[in-house]
């Protein structure tokens, strides 16, 4: 895991090297200073120097004191620039890797679990790289020069510091086995009270059209009163750290003056001494101190650590082959016998032994209830599943076998829920093309007829675009969708139910567009209309993850039932019972 993490440091590791370098040099300069004062208070006060020896030895501690300010301040800055770098690499390292992911990997962590895991988790770990690389050297070799100037100047009065280290490391070990499973608990209830944020704003709209806003603060606040609980039971254990250093630092300092006293009136032991042993005993116990609070950072940003790196190490389960083809010879689609699982098992399957044969240049209609796996079928051939039994060949090529990039860049999808993200209309539309020119796009708007409502807009193409669409209708975003899949000039065309929030008129002016203008493009146009459907050169019935029938309007509505049903429900204007 900490392997793993390192390599986010990267162009960072100068600044991670030169923190610990300074950081040192600042604890050498605080370990010098009780010495001198020790010969300050011996030679000059208690002694024959005077103040000569007064101004000696005050001159110097004055330079160890201004160069410990500067040696604590470039570890200071080289800490912070560290640790803001990693956490830069690590929000990039984790964003880059989510974005190869396939669909399936994408299952295993919900949206509002990533979110948490690239802003809280990486804030807890960038907390404890810093104080990984600043706190956690110095408090140990605070501790190891410390004591081993206490036992330079009296062995016996530092055994008295060495007795307190053992009942420290119980008691933090103690303490910290018991508080990492909580934080491992709170940083998963952080992702479903993300979760829950996320419907609530996304879905806000039909809370306030149910009234439901009682109900939805209800579910937050039990969510936010878990995480209470699981802070709270936390912060109770960590309670004990600070009393038990405390305690320990307060018995060591109460020993030492007693028995350093002893030792000066019986004169094996000089009063500057006894005050530099007391310097000591405070920077060692602060140095423990430290380190618990670092033992505590740690054991925050630990279940951080394994959350983030269980981004990092998942492998996406669709990948391009070693050599892959990178050229779609036509828009030919073949299922050949393909079933197919989101679970992998081919007992668990959605769509079973489908085999179909769709030539180039055809356009193809897919009819079926809810849930009969009509965006399952159509998701397979730009790859964004992999079938689980059978394979999916495009341009008479299996899809396994091409560059993952350049199939999808031949096949576009238009979904009934697509999205727009925030920009204008222009920068929408060149995610089809970035290179795009202005006619290109006006003439691809015209064929998804949605020219003529961008034209009614009062900066036209330059029309901001809010996030996700919210100021544009549902029939607006659609035909967006499709003006922009169409500027990717594919070899396939994939609607899956993108028209169904556009007026009857209007859809098939879209469909006689994409007839005329593309004809070479194969169209696959997935609807619930069969006036979407009827001009189609072939029908494909599926029911409950089974071909139940293929043919013409007129061969369906002879040959088979479903088909018949649904077109003469719809004539009716009623629902099938």
């Amino acid at each position: 895991m900490i392997r793993k993490l390192m390599q986010s440091i990267r162009e960072f590791k100068l600044f991670s090297l030169l923190s610990p370098l300074f950081v040192v040099l600042e604890v050498v300069m605080e370990v010098v200073i009780p010495i001198l004062m020790a010969k300050l208070i011996d030679d000059g006060i208690d002694g024959s120097g005077g103040m000569d020896a007064v101004m000696h030895y005050g001159w110097i501690l004055l330079v160890c004191c201004v160069l410990s300010l500067i040696f604590g301040a470039l570890a200071g800055h080289f800490a912070a620039f560290a640790s803001a770098g990693f956490a830069r690499n690590l929000r990039h390292d984790m964003f880059y890797r989510v974005q190869g992911y396939s669909f399936s990997n994408i299952d295993k962590f919900s949206a509002a679990s990533l979110v948490t895991r690239m802003t809280t988790d990486v804030t807890n770990v960038q907390n404890a790289y810093q104080m990984l690389i600043r706190v956690a050297l110095r408090s140990p070799v605070m501790l190891i020069f410390s004591m081993a100037m206490a036992f330079h100047l009296s062995a016996k009065l530092a055994l008295i510091y060495l007795a307190a280290i053992p009942v420290l490391g119980v008691g933090l070990y103690f303490i910290m086995t018991r508080v990492h499973p909580i934080f491992e608990r709170v940083f998963k209830t952080y992702d479903k009270l993300n979760n829950v944020t996320q419907e609530n704003l996304h879905g806000i709209r039909v809370v306030k059209s149910f009234v439901r806003e009682e109900h939805e603060i209800q579910k937050f606040s039990g969510i936010s009163e878990n995480i209470y609980q699981d802070f709270s039971r936390a912060e109770k254990r960590l309670a004990f750290n600070m009393p038990l250093m405390q305690f320990c630092m307060y018995v060591c300092l109460i020993l030492v003056s007693w028995f350093g006293a002893r030792m000066i009136v019986s004169r094996t032991l000089t009063t500057g001494e006894l005050m530099s042993l007391m310097t000591y005993a405070i920077q060692i116990l602060s140095s423990l101190m430290m380190l618990s609070m670092v033992f505590v950072m740690i054991t925050m940003s630990r279940a951080s650590c394994e959350r983030i790196v269980e981004v990092l190490d998942e492998e996406s389960d669709i990948t391009s082959p070693a050599d892959a083809v990178t050229a779609v010879p036509d828009g030919s689609v073949d299922f050949n016998h393909v079933s197919f699982s989101y679970s992998k098992r081919e007992d668990k399957c959605c769509l079973e032994d489908v085999d179909l044969h769709i030539p180039a240049g055809m356009t193809v209609g897919i009819l079926g209830g809810t849930g009969s796996a009509k965006s399952s079928l159509v998701q397979l051939i730009p790859r964004l599943y992999d079938a689980t039994v059978g394979t999916v060949q495009v341009g008479g090529i299996d899809v396994r076998r091409y560059d993952v990039e350049t199939l999808r860049q031949e096949v576009a999808m238009v979904l009934q829920k697509n999205v727009l993200f925030s920009g204008t209309i222009k920068e929408n539309l060149r995610w089809g093309d970035p290179d795009a020119t202005d006619e290109e796009m006006e003439r691809v708007c015209r064929l998804a007829h949605a020219d003529e409502f961008i034209q009614t807009f009062p900066e036209g193409y330059d029309t901001y675009i809010e996030q996700g669409g919210s100021n544009v209708s549902g029939g607006q975003k659609q035909r967006l969708c499709i003006a922009r899949a169409l500027l990717k000039k594919p070899k396939i065309l994939i609607l899956d139910d993108s028209t169904s929030a556009v007026d009857t008129h209007t859809d098939a002016c879209i469909r006689q567009a994409l007839r005329d203008e593309i004809p070479d493009t194969t169209k696959i146009i997935i609807a619930q209309r069969v006036t979407s459907l009827m001009d189609a050169d072939q029908i494909i019935v599926l029911d409950e993850g089974r071909m139940d029938g293929i043919g013409t309007h007129e061969e369906l509505l002879k040959n088979n039932a479903i088909y018949r049903e649904v077109y003469e429900s719809q004539q009716k204007g009623s629902v099938p019972q």
